[in-house]
């Protein structure tokens, strides 16, 4: 379902995207060139100017939810994979080249560059450096656990990087289909 907002603000999709039928997407939300939106993923700007923007070749897996508060925005860098399951809460920015754990939840937080997030771990409040990786089922909510945080490793970066790879074949196959 592809609707707009109370506002009258109605999403662009670019001609490229794949949107799976079961997909909720409301309002000011704008999806870039080769991104993959799953079944049940729910992507809602309605409330008062907020908006969301999900850039070039990036993925909205399964039931993943996005929203965005009132007066905020939630943008998602290119070749980003939000996984299956996981919420996306505005005002947020994660940058590109990011993989967002199964389960995972994101919210008013500023994630940089390459950052791998495994599953089930939880962001607040605060700013994470590029390239860093949070272990299953962390919470990242202040300074200090700021510092703990090690680099991903190259198995990790294969790793996103391969979920990017088949998302796009998904896009490519999906749209020939259909």
């Amino acid at each position: 379902m592809i609707r707009r907002n109370p506002s009258g603000d109605y999403p662009k999709i670019h001609k490229t995207a794949y949107i799976d039928s079961s997909a909720v997407i409301i309002g000011q939300v704008n999806i870039g060139k080769n991104v993959f939106v799953g079944p049940g993923a729910v992507i809602r700007a309605d409330e008062t100017e907020s908006s969301i923007s999900i850039s070039d070749g990036s993925n909205v897996q399964d039931r993943v939810i996005i929203h965005a508060l009132g007066n905020s925005s939630v943008i998602i860098g290119k070749n980003t994979s939000l996984s299956h399951g996981c919420i996306i809460h505005g005002p947020c920015k994660i940058g590109k080249g990011c993989f967002i754990g199964f389960g995972s939840v994101i919210f008013k937080a500023l994630i940089k560059d390459n950052v791998f997030i495994k599953s089930l771990a939880v962001i607040e409040g605060v700013e994470i450096p590029n390239k860093k990786l949070i272990p299953n089922g962390t919470i990242v909510d202040s300074p200090r656990v700021m510092k703990s945080l090690q680099l991903i490793s190259k198995d990790d970066i294969a790793f996103a990087r391969g979920v990017i790879e088949a998302n796009l074949r998904l896009v490519k196959g999906y749209k020939k289909r259909f």
